[in-house]
């Protein structure tokens, strides 16, 4: 065998070695959309979170997770801060006043859902309309998003979000 077909086949075996594996992180963005829900935003018992980001990944994405819960307790879901350093936080939110009220006979939203995003799928634009339920308590929630790849990588959002009754004006 020559010197010339050695190395011919040996770079063939090699490069048909090679793996395509995926080892980054999916990506969450509002990059080129208006994003929503943005952290600090105010809904109300009966309205409806119209749900949109942008998803990405280098190899392919796999499905999502939007779930919402109570931020009473004040606790963090500490993600990136590309928010001005409120990405998951809290907001400013007079509840205090009505908490009263609404605590015996109001109890606080839990929503979870998982979607699928299509098979082959590097880029989606995901939206979903979300009903906020008329009888829950008001107060601070978060918003979390739960991005997943194929091969299984997890990226999070956590977006701090008011369910306040409307004030009549």
């Amino acid at each position: 065998m020559s010197l010339l077909t050695a190395l011919t086949l040996t770079i063939l075996f090699v490069s048909c070695g090679k793996t395509d594996k995926d080892e980054s992180q999916p990506i969450i963005t509002n990059q080129g959309i208006t994003a929503n829900p943005v952290n600090c935003q105010v809904y109300h018992p009966g309205d409806t979170i119209p749900f949109c980001y942008q998803f990405e990944d280098d190899v392919e994405l796999g499905s999502f997770n939007i779930e919402v819960h109570s931020n009473s307790d004040h606790h963090s879901h500490s993600t990136e801060s590309d928010d001005h350093g409120h990405e998951g936080g809290e907001c400013t939110h007079d509840h205090e006043e009505h908490a009263h009220e609404h605590a015996a006979t109001e109890q606080p939203w839990v929503f979870n859902q998982d979607y699928d995003i299509p098979f082959g799928q590097r880029s989606y634009l995901a939206r979903v309309n979300i009903p906020i339920p008329r009888d829950i308590a008001e107060g601070d929630y978060h918003f979390m998003i739960r991005l997943t790849d194929r091969a299984g990588w997890q990226q999070l959002k956590a977006i701090a979000i008011i369910i306040e009754e409307e004030h009549e004006k």
